[in-house]
């Protein structure tokens, strides 16, 4: 065959397959024709009803009621009474002409769109709506699902949803206008899932753009797909009896279940009103011009420092590293004296050795310590042993992230040689220009939620899970690193030791110098460590971290309260409440319980008012 007759068939072919195409898209496709001619349909959103939150047992601790927004085809309007309209939803007139302003203005970019008009309004005002409606054409309901909340309490953890905004679809083209997000909390840390997926009808108009019925009886509508639900780490009664206690103070708790990094409750205080969250926007401004920064996650975004706790950390690199044994004693003479200076302590027996420095938290017995790291002879220098310091330290979680699924987990601090060669000069430092790091001073900063993630790591006797706030489900596996041992760099066999004094904190006989018998409760082995830190902005912040029972412990809880002075007095007798709430159920200490949730701490704490 000649080469022109072949070049004419394949042309010739070529061609009957893009008429039959075109015939096919343009007589058969009718999903193609309702793209083509949108102008004769009309196209109604149907949102999803968004996924539920639920806690460690199955109640609900985030849930959904319905709702409506009233919506508005701009091109569909015509004159109508508006105040009557106001009148429904109690709204100005200047509300409705500032609207309409802007829908002219971009009537072309709008075309035949529907946009929310009100949203979220009341099943009575809808009611009345609905019986009205005739007279306001162009304007119809949408029905939608909002949060309610069967606990009161979470509100931080859980986070608010709001309808997204420009600045975000211009990072999101998968949203549109007049859809909600998740903008905090586990709201925002799983949007993929508990969004779902949003449906629609379309609906026929005829030339005189009236909506005749549904297009080929609703054989083109896609129906909405809900959200899945999640099931939280949290216990729902811990978390609300948590934010008891904490009413009128200023602070953290955070609970963790040891064996897998789950994390039970976790209470930032003064937090957000749960009866605000479900509405936001109508609430947005008073809450962010709160002086106490309900906003503000304490738990996971606060970086204090850690205040003896930290003794803990430093013990047991003391034992790796073998400047220090179990027997090892130090003098106390009200404190550390080097030069013509001291690093103070409150009085108690002394010499001390490792468990009795734990027991009655003895500052000086962590100065020399910590001198003798970092002037470990092994090391060629000062800058050698403290990055080796540093490094361990950062096995335990500390000046990092720990990796949870929260979304405003914050790293704390750490400090670094270039840190002491900048304030010092570079080898003009010694172990005594970083004492104060001995007993979780200085430079160092931790967030409730490193104290806690300590907490459970001791309780462990030297590894960690990364604390996280969803379970695993069927269906829906949690990520791979969760599930992963995180060993400190401390060999295990040196916990046993530390644990022998935090056991004593709590449990030694009155009088003997146990730091946090106000935590003991009988039969439960809470084994805990006060802490008294340091605050340049008003009184001493209260530490204490504990967990419990001491052989297979169930729970490890961090409590972190602002200008409350020392750990025993406020921050350990919370810490054990919870405890003994979630071991047993019940307390058994009504009067204790009494004077923690009518205390008012929140009235020490300075605060910078806005003007």
């Amino acid at each position: 065959m000649e080469r022109k007759s072949v070049l004419i068939i394949g042309l010739l072919a070529v061609g009957l397959i893009l008429v039959a195409q075109l015939f096919n898209l343009q007589i058969l496709k009718d999903e193609y024709k309702i793209t083509a001619e949108n102008n004769a349909y009309k196209y109604v959103t149907r949102y999803p009803v968004r996924g539920l939150i639920l806690d460690r047992n199955g109640n609900i601790l985030v849930g959904n009621k319905n709702t409506y927004d009233i919506m508005v085809t701009p091109i569909e309007v015509k004159e109508f009474d508006t105040l009557d309209f106001c009148s429904i939803f109690n709204i100005e007139p200047e509300f409705v002409k500032e609207k309409f302003k802007e829908y002219r203005k971009y009537r072309r970019r709008i075309g035949y769109q529907s946009l929310t008009f009100l949203k979220q309004v009341s099943n009575i005002q809808y009611s009345i709506f609905m019986e009205k409606g005739w007279k306001f054409p162009g304007f119809s309901a949408v029905s939608r699902t909002s949060r309610n909340y069967p606990f009161a309490a979470g509100a931080n953890l859980f986070g608010y949803v709001t309808e997204v905004d420009p600045n975000f679809l211009k990072k999101n083209p998968d949203y549109k206008s007049g859809d909600y997000v998740g903008a905090s909390g586990l709201e925002k840390s799983y949007e993929n899932v508990l969004k779902g997926e949003k449906g629609y009808s379309i609906l026929l108009r005829d030339v005189h753009n009236r909506i005749q019925s549904s297009f080929e009886d609703g054989a083109y509508d896609k129906a909405a797909v809900a959200g899945s639900d999640i099931i939280s780490t949290i216990d729902g009664y811990l978390q609300q009896y948590g934010e008891e206690l904490m009413q009128n103070k200023v602070g953290s708790l955070v609970a963790i279940e040891p064996s897998t990094g789950e994390i039970l409750a976790l209470i930032s205080s003064p937090g957000i009103n749960i009866d605000q969250l479900a509405s936001i926007n109508k609430h947005y401004k008073e809450i962010v011009n709160d002086p106490y920064k309900p906003m503000f996650n304490r738990a996971v975004m606060s970086a204090y420092p850690p205040g003896s706790v930290f003794k803990l950390v430093n013990g047991l690199i003391g034992l790796q590293e073998g400047v220090i044994t179990p027997e090892t004693r130090y003098n106390c003479s009200m404190g550390y004296h080097y030069g013509d200076r001291k690093l103070g302590c409150h009085a108690h027996p002394s010499p001390t050795n490792l468990t009795q420095s734990i027991m009655m938290s003895c500052n000086a017995y962590y100065c020399y310590t910590l001198r003798a790291i970092l002037e470990n002879r092994k090391y060629s220098s000062i800058s050698e042993a403290f990055n080796n310091w540093r490094e361990m330290v950062m096995s335990f979680g500390f000046g990092r992230k720990l990796g949870s699924d929260f979304p405003a987990e914050l790293g704390g601090t750490l400090p670094t040689t270039n840190t002491y060669d900048k304030i010092y000069g570079k080898n003009r430092w010694r172990a005594h220009s970083v004492i104060s790091l001995s007993i979780g001073q200085g430079e160092i900063g931790a967030t409730p939620l490193h104290l806690a993630n300590l907490a459970a790591t001791l309780a462990n006797r030297g590894y960690y899970y990364i604390p996280h706030l969803v379970k695993e489900s069927p269906g829906s596996p949690i990520d791979a690193r969760f599930k992963e041992r995180n060993y400190t760099l401390v060999d295990t066999t040196h916990f046993h030791k530390v644990v022998e004094g935090m056991y004593l904190a709590v449990n030694a006989a009155p009088g003997t110098g146990g730091t946090a018998r106000q935590a003991h409760v009988e039969g439960l082995d809470i084994c805990g460590k006060t802490g008294t830190a340091q605050n340049p902005h008003g009184k001493d912040n209260a530490v204490f971290i504990c967990f419990a029972p001491r052989e297979n412990p169930k729970i490890a809880i961090a409590a972190y309260i602002e200008n409350a002075g020392f750990g025993g007095t406020w921050a350990a007798p919370i810490a054990s409440l919870m405890v003994e709430k979630y071991l047993n159920g019940e307390t058994s200490r009504p009067d204790l319980e009494k004077r923690m949730k009518e205390a008012n701490l929140q009235q020490y704490v300075p605060i910078k008012r806005r003007r």
